[in-house]
């Protein structure tokens, strides 16, 4: 398996319970590395295009709203086969249906407050690095 990049958000209902070294533990115990991270406040323009898949689904609003209520934690993971590995370790989106020991399992409030996103392709992990950071600021 080749050594890749992925992207990742802390959301803000990690953020605002300090869960972000809690969660690098297990994002580093599952033997990924991160590259590069930083907090920030994404404005709504930012949420809109980064959900823009969502767009005529019926919880975008609620999902755009809840991404700019706090700020979140954006990161670059890398390792062997980093995108199915950090999504493995996410667990399900609803934590109800996570594995044991999975991030959502451990730390997610509900469906729609689960703690973290995960790009699920590597066409999508460059497009969203690509959102939040420049090339000189992912390291390693």
């Amino acid at each position: 398996m080749a050594v890749e990049r992925t992207f990742s958000i802390l959301k803000p209902d990690a953020t605002e319970r300090n869960l972000t070294g809690a969660i690098n533990a297990m994002i580093e115990k599952a033997g990924l590395r991160i590259v590069a991270q930083k907090r920030v406040q994404i404005t709504k323009a930012q949420a809109e295009q980064f959900y823009g898949v969502h767009k005529a689904r019926p919880f975008f609003g609620e999902l755009v709203e809840f991404m700019i209520s706090a700020p979140v934690v954006v990161q670059v993971l890398e390792g062997e086969g980093a995108i199915a590995k950090y999504r493995e370790v996410m667990g399900a989106t609803d934590p109800a249906k996570a594995d044991a020991n999975t991030i959502r399992k451990v730390h997610a409030k509900s469906i729609g407050e689960n703690s973290v996103h995960g790009s699920d392709s590597a066409e999508n992990a460059a497009i969203e690095m690509g959102q939040f950071f420049a090339g000189n600021e992912i390291v390693g």
